[in-house]
C-alpha cells in the first residue's frame, strides 16, 4: 500500500470515528435529558438515562482515540483504540452468552424485583417514577395485571378488563422485535470489527512507511 492508500485509510478511519463521536454526543445528551426531565427504566435497578450516559461516554472516548490516532498517525492511540474495541466486543459476546445461559434465572429475578418494588410505590419517589414511566410507555399495569395493586391501581395504569401485566408485555415486545434487535446487534459487531481492522491495518502501514523512509 502506497502513500495514497495510507492517506485514504487514515481519512476513512477518521471520518468513521468522527461520525460515531457525534453519535456518542447525541446519546449522552439524550441520556442527560432523560435524567433531568423524565427518566425511563429498563429494569427496576437500571434507569435508561444512566445507561445512555454510560454508553454515550464510552462511544465518545473510543471514537476520540480513533480520530486522533488516525489523523495524527499515532500508533499508541491507534492500539489503545484497537484494544478498547476488542474489550468492548468481548464484553458484548460474554454478556450475550450469560444472558442465554441464565435466561430463566434473570427472568425470575426481574419478576421478583418488580413485584417487590410495587410495595415501595407510595413511599419511594424513584420507584413511583419507574412504575409510572413503564406503565405509560408499555400501556400495561402491574407485574402480572391490575390485581398486583390490590384494587388500587395508580393513574398511570390504563383502564380496561384486558390490560396486560408489564412483565408479559415487555417479553412480548422483545419477542416481536427480536429480529430487529438481532440485526442491530450484528451490525454493531461488524462495525466494531471493521474499526479494529482499519486501526490494525493503519498501524502496520505506518510501520512500513516509516521503514521505507528510513525513519
Amino acid at each position: 500500500m502506497g502513500m495514497s492508500g495510507l492517506k485514504l485509510l487514515k481519512y476513512v478511519l477518521f471520518f468513521f470515528n468522527l461520525l460515531f463521536w457525534f453519535c456518542g454526543c447525541c446519546i449522552l445528551g439524550f441520556g442527560i435529558y432523560l435524567l433531568i426531565h423524565n427518566n425511563l427504566w429498563l429494569l427496576p435497578f437500571l434507569p435508561l438515562g444512566n445507561v445512555l450516559v454510560i454508553v454515550g461516554s464510552i462511544i465518545m472516548v473510543v471514537a476520540f482515540l480513533g480520530c486522533m490516532g488516525s489523523i495524527k498517525e499515532n500508533k499508541c492511540l491507534l492500539m489503545s483504540f484497537f484494544i478498547l474495541l476488542l474489550i468492548i466486543l468481548l464484553a458484548e459476546v460474554t454478556l450475550a452468552i450469560l444472558l442465554f445461559v441464565y435466561e430463566q434465572k434473570l427472568n425470575k429475578y426481574v419478576s421478583e424485583s418488580l413485584t417487590t418494588s410495587i410495595q415501595k410505590y407510595s413511599s419511594d419517589n424513584s420507584t413511583r417514577e419507574m412504575w409510572d414511566s413503564i406503565q405509560s410507555l408499555l400501556q400495561c399495569c402491574g407485574v402480572n395485571g391490575t390485581s398486583d395493586w390490590n384494587g388500587h391501581p395508580p393513574a398511570s395504569c390504563p383502564q380496561g378488563p384486558q390490560v396486560q401485566g408489564c412483565y408479559a408485555k415487555a417479553k412480548q415486545w422483545f419477542h416481536s422485535n427480536f429480529l430487529h434487535v438481532g440485526i442491530i446487534t450484528i451490525c454493531v459487531c461488524v462495525i466494531q470489527v471493521l474499526g479494529m481492522s482499519f486501526a490494525l491495518t493503519l498501524n502496520c502501514q505506518i510501520d512500513k512507511t516509516s521503514q521505507a523512509l528510513g525513519l
